[in-house]
């Protein structure tokens, strides 16, 4: 893939896998005996590989393709694989994790392999590793084609793919050195946290100078949802992370909030982490691929934009809803609860206008699994905000909270529909871009599509249950005014739960395991075929539409 970087590419890209390089020696000298020397190293051996693949590549001729004809998909195809990895893994943890609460002996008794330092390895590989390396390169691809222009950069886009991998490999391994901030979603300490940052505006202008180049006057509504995903999530990591390094040869750093001002902050990151990460990106990949799948024009434009601003403007308001009975002032509980309720119609709008566009295409949900991954999706996304919405209540709040109810609306999310739409939308671009007339095996994708399917109900299910009845428990008193039911009680309740949603999580594992599978022989033995007229200067008549009536 280096080979079609020009000799001046090649040259900024050893340069930068250069400095690289310097800063994990310097970083692996300076933190010796450190968690953060270890991490030096990890930059190091990253920046050697990296560079090695360039020098290969440092001597072979100039690129003859004319890059006005063609798109940039390199980038494109190495994020989907390796955020099929990353899915393998991560989801692989969160299986051990759940086991290892049905059965603790798992642990194997040792401090890397404990709950509190592979849970966050499974959080973040699931959420950043999987659904990260998903959004950029779903928004690669669509971002090309409903602009009918090339990526603006041949570097950055590899630097942004691979500088945020970088930073999911740091924090994973740190989560098992027990590096950590203590903050949802958030574990990175403060280097970590910079070079995101970096990463991040790099991701940001590459997106704003590729849509300023377009050759379509219009900016198709996904460019929308991946362009506030881009730029909230900057805002979000870089208030919610700042911190005070207690020196700059350790890892260990204070955050600059403290109390409650501190859990506000973790709790406005910490929802719209899941507004505009795992919401606002992923609407961005359904409103392209369910429409171009379908071979329908959405439903309604209109409604799509009203979605977009009610989301952006409603969703930034309701992270307080995490933190009902506690010392954060009533008015503000109220506000974040409000905001909630309120969110339920942009929410609903967007999974009403995708299943609305299915209107005349229900046959192709019938018949192609990969559609009815992006159905199911859609229906998950309207099922888990309406939960949302109602679990911010405060009364209904009251029992929820702290409870493996919340884990079950969580996982209604990432796996209903956060998954679902993922893997969908990877089954519907990997023949494209690998030229293939189909998947390896469609039989493969429909036992993924069931696999997924009652993986995510049996799991959520047993969630529900199991957070009703540890609820109502710890709530149950005698007579007396004591507590009818000791902790062990309630864990002894659980453990059918635990156990149920071990086996769940086995399904969805399996099911990501086959995907992985399907897509490695696509791309290695499925047969070529001819390549379709797909570049930058042609009419993208097959893109989807806007309605003549809207």
């Amino acid at each position: 893939m280096m080979e079609r970087l020009t000799g001046a590419e090649r040259q900024i890209a050893l340069m930068i896998c250069v400095v690289m390089a310097i800063v994990g020696l310097v970083m692996a000298a300076a933190g010796r005996g450190d968690p953060m020397g270890s991490h030096g190293a990890i930059v190091l051996i990253a920046a050697g590989i990296v560079t090695c693949f360039v020098l290969r590549a440092i001597g072979e001729p100039e690129p003859a393709e004319d890059r006005t004809t063609s798109y940039y998909d390199d980038p494109t195809k190495a994020g989907l694989v390796i955020a099929l990895f990353w899915a393998v893994v991560g989801m692989g943890m969160g299986v051990w994790v759940a086991a290892q609460l049905a059965w603790p002996d798992l642990r194997f008794d040792a401090a890397w392999s404990s709950f509190g330092r592979i849970r966050p390895v499974h959080t973040s590989g699931v959420i950043f590793g999987f659904g990260g390396n998903a959004l950029i390169a779903t928004s690669y691809h669509v971002m090309q084609r409903t602009s009918r222009a090339r990526l603006a950069g041949h570097v950055s886009p590899w630097f942004v793919l691979l500088g945020f991998n970088l930073f999911c490999i740091v924090a994973a391994s740190g989560y098992l050195m027990g590096v950590t901030q203590s903050k949802e979603y958030a574990e990175p300490e403060w280097y970590a946290d910079i070079w995101l940052v970096i990463v991040w505006v790099v991701y940001f202008v590459l997106y704003i100078r590729t849509l300023a180049r377009r050759n379509e006057p219009h900016i198709y509504v996904a460019n929308w949802y991946y362009l506030a995903f881009i730029l909230v999530v900057a805002i979000l990591h870089i208030v919610n992370n700042l911190a005070v390094p207690a020196s700059l040869t350790g890892a260990k750093s204070y955050s600059a909030f403290a109390g409650v001002q501190d859990a506000m902050t973790q709790w406005w990151y910490g929802h719209n982490a899941v507004a505009f990460f795992l919401t606002a990106g992923f609407l961005g990949m359904l409103y392209y691929f369910l429409p171009k799948r379908a071979e329908r024009p959405i439903y309604s434009y209109r409604l799509s934009i009203l979605s977009f601003w009610g989301i952006v403007f409603f969703y930034i308001w309701a992270g307080s809803h995490h933190l009902h009975y506690t010392a954060l002032p009533q008015w503000v509980q109220t506000l974040g609860m409000t905001f909630s309720v309120m969110l339920l119609v942009p929410s609903w709008a967007s999974a009403g206008n995708a299943l609305m566009t299915l209107n005349g295409a229900w046959h192709k949900v019938r018949d192609d699994a990969t559609l009815r991954f992006m159905m199911v999706a859609a229906v998950f996304y309207g099922l888990s905000t309406f939960e949302g919405s109602f679990m911010a209540v405060r009364a209904v709040n009251s029992l929820s909270h702290y409870t493996d109810w919340t884990v079950g609306h969580v996982h209604a999310g990432a796996m209903g529909w956060v998954a679902l739409i993922t893997f969908g939308s990877i089954y519907s671009v990997v023949p494209l871009l690998w030229k293939r007339e189909t998947m390896y095996s469609w039989k493969l994708v429909e036992w993924h599509f069931w696999l997924a399917l009652a993986g995510t109900v049996i799991y959520v299910f047993a969630m529900w249950n199991s957070g009703i009845v540890q609820g109502l428990m710890w709530r149950t008193y005698t007579d007396s005014g004591t507590l009818a039911y000791s902790f062990t009680d309630t864990l002894v309740a659980m453990h059918p739960y635990y156990v149920a949603r071990a086996c769940g999580g086995a399904l969805f594992l399996t099911g990501a395991i086959l995907a992985a599978y399907n897509v490695y022989m696509t791309i290695r033995h499925a047969p070529e075929k001819r390549p379709e007229r797909d570049y930058p200067t042609s009419s993208e008549a097959t893109e989807p539409a806007v309605p003549a009536a809207e």
